[in-house]
């Protein structure tokens, strides 16, 4: 397993973005915004060439846009985003490109709505899916989605049952262990939860997001709030485990976290906690 999260870096420079890196430990890294293949391909070969050099593996290049926006226009210029970031992680060699499904929330970008559970969203959201890995046809890197709490990749089944109708080699999984968590029961008994949602993905798993979730306590209601590793409720000497057994080169990237002592914070508790699962950083 490689250990990744963001890095505080002034300017453009890939070289200066990859030694941050490496100099705070990490061996995979995310991929910035400033980084695009169609627009600026000299920097896109120097970026791939500092992380090859560097040994530090690219773990995913984010999307997140809205390519189900009710706006046309808004989801046309979300789906060539889409499309264009996808190429970027093909010539980059990523381990994915990584989205949302689309949301039909009208508020919020990626928010809830009461047809995120139905069929035509379902069918909506493969034939984006579709006309993204089309446009592209990536052999060097995956499509994947994000699971979210609020649409129906809420977990490994549902995942899996999307790749399948998206029927595209392209198509694969990254995974966010807390987004798949509901609701208490979930939480306080993460540690058999995961280990069915590991069962179910096998080895398939790309890049995966960490952090720590908690339920707040000063609200009757559910309220599941993101926490910084080691002040949660996650078991994450048997999370480490399970992420153990994928491939070596499979990265875990901190993230959602506002400052850069915050994810010094985060790393040195994630590496504490590998201490004791018996797991080792690459």
């Amino acid at each position: 397993m490689r250990l990744g999260a963001p890095v505080f870096v002034d300017g453009k420079d890939p070289e200066a973005y990859v030694d941050a890196h490496v100099q705070k430990g990490y061996r995979a890294a995310y991929c910035p915004d400033w980084i695009n293949a169609d627009t600026e391909p000299e920097r896109c070969g120097a970026f791939r060439a500092a992380l090859e050099k560097r040994d530090v593996v690219l773990a995913e290049v984010g999307i997140w846009k809205n390519v189900l926006a009710k706006d046309p226009a808004e989801a046309k210029a979300a789906l060539d985003y889409a499309i264009r970031r996808l190429q970027t992680a093909e010539v980059l060699n990523a381990r994915c490109a990584v989205n949302i499904v689309g949301s039909w929330c009208e508020s919020n970008w990626d928010g809830p709505h009461e047809r995120h559970y139905a069929e035509d969203f379902f069918d909506a959201a493969v034939e984006a899916a579709r006309r993204v890995i089309d446009a592209v046809k990536p052999t060097h890197t995956k499509m994947t989605f994000e699971i979210m709490p609020c649409m129906f990749i809420d977990c490994a089944a549902e995942y899996l049952r999307f790749i399948r109708a998206v029927d595209r080699r392209a198509a694969g999984v990254h995974l966010d262990p807390t987004n798949s968590i509901a609701n208490p029961r979930q939480l306080y008994d993460n540690a058999a939860f995961f280990r069915n949602e590991f069962a179910l993905f096998g080895d398939a798993v790309l890049s995966i997001h960490l952090k720590d979730l908690r339920l707040n306590p000063a609200v009757f209601t559910v309220n599941l709030e993101e926490a910084v590793i080691g002040k949660g409720t996650i078991d994450y000497v048997n999370l480490l485990r399970l992420i153990d057994r994928l491939p070596p080169d499979t990265p875990g990237m901190l993230e959602h976290l506002a400052t850069e002592s915050l994810y010094d914070e985060a790393a040195a508790s994630i590496r504490a906690l590998a201490d004791k699962a018996g797991v080792r950083f690459r």
